[in-house]
């Protein structure tokens, strides 16, 4: 056969998606379209016209369409393409200039083969369509509805357990039932995490009203969300004396450069930078070395169980030694058990958050907390 192509229905047309022949006579431009009802397709998919012509002028349905004379159309073999549910999607057809008489029911057989190949991957297309469409409402939903509580987790001081600042970390009131980085890692999937990361991000700011003024408030973002133009407006209005950035994974640092410049005005300003997860990956020493933090948070997986552990003890103690010469403050987060507790103090750990010292909490309860926790700074 001279030209072959896979053609889409549309509701009044056909759309050419994919097309193989000799170039300089092939009619068929991928992209291009005609009336779905002026062509073979339609009326093969229909039933109307046998998928197996030798000679199409023979053929008194395919004798009165104008495509036979303007491409020729001499023989021509033709099968629906459908989804797993029997939907059409289009066909896929060639045909030659000539008539052929040496075509059978093999042939068609053929191309009916090669029609359940591109189908299968059709239909596989399909449902990662369908699954994007469905994952990208579900988040839609949720900032439609607003559907997230914020919980704030206090973060001490161990030289005398004063309450230094909360967390804001992010509840999902949907379906499925989940972790929240998930919720976000789904949202950064589908092209929202911006808009879903600045409407956490501002209905955690609303608790600074009821917070003590004396502590912080900090907030996770990722460098995606950091260099949108909407970063800077979020801001506008709220005390940055009051405010960290804490700057997560959730996305890859295209530009440092670009980065540090979308930063600087506000932290000019009085915001201050946090680095999370130190400790987990080589991504947040570059973030260290090139956003040069005011506070350096230790991944919880460098934190469980280093009473009992050197080489933990040891990294996590020359990263501590690093923060002070940097001037940074290092955080630990994930303390679970005073032996946790008592090493990183010994080390010089500055502030410690964690299950141990306080859970996440509503703003209600996180505001009843007293400014300063007894026994902490003397070690418990």
């Amino acid at each position: 056969m001279d030209i072959g192509f896979i053609s889409e229905f549309t509701e009044n047309d056909r759309v050419f998606r994919f097309t193989d022949g000799e170039t300089l006579r092939n009619p068929i431009a991928v992209g291009g379209a005609d009336p779905l009802r002026q062509s073979f397709c339609h009326y093969v998919a229909a039933g109307l016209m046998p998928g197996l012509l030798q000679d199409a002028r023979e053929d008194p349905v395919a004798r009165g369409l104008s495509a036979t004379d303007a491409l020729p159309v001499g023989a021509h073999l033709s099968v629906p393409l459908r989804y797993a549910d029997g939907t059409a999607y289009g066909t896929l057809c060639c045909f030659s200039f000539t008539p052929d008489r040496t075509l059978t029911g093999r042939d068609l057989n053929v191309l009916r083969l090669c029609a359940d190949v591109v189908s299968a991957v059709l239909q596989k297309e399909r449902s990662a369509s369908l699954d994007l469409e469905a994952r990208r409402a579900r988040i839609a939903d949720i900032l439609a509805s607003r559907a997230i509580d914020v919980v704030y987790q206090p973060v001490y001081r161990t030289s005398d357990g004063r309450l230094m600042a909360f967390e804001a970390l992010s509840r999902f009131r949907a379906a499925p039932e989940r972790a929240p980085d998930l919720w976000f890692a789904e949202a950064a999937e589908v092209g929202l995490l911006e808009e879903l990361e600045f409407l956490a991000a501002a209905l955690a700011l609303r608790g600074l009203e009821r917070i003590d003024p004396s502590i912080k408030l900090t907030l996770n973002l990722s460098p995606s969300s950091v260099l949108s133009p909407a970063f800077a407006r979020m801001f506008e209005g709220a005390p940055l004396r009051r405010v960290v950035v804490e700057l997560t994974e959730h996305a890859e640092v295209p530009c440092y450069a670009a980065l540090r410049a979308a930063l600087a005005p506000l932290r000019a300003r009085g915001l201050r930078l946090a680095i999370d997860d130190v400790g987990a990956g080589h991504a947040t020493f570059r973030h260290v070395l090139d956003l040069a933090p005011e506070l350096i948070k230790l991944d919880r997986s460098l934190i469980a169980g280093i009473d009992g552990d050197s080489a933990r003890r040891a990294l996590a103690d020359a990263l501590t030694i690093y923060g002070r010469r940097i001037g940074s403050e290092v955080v630990a987060e994930g303390v679970e058990t005073w032996g946790e507790y008592a090493v990183l103090k010994e080390i010089g750990v500055t502030r410690v958050q964690g299950y141990l010292l306080g859970r996440p909490q509503p703003l209600d309860a996180a505001c009843g907390l007293p400014l300063t926790l007894v026994g902490l700074g003397g070690g418990g």
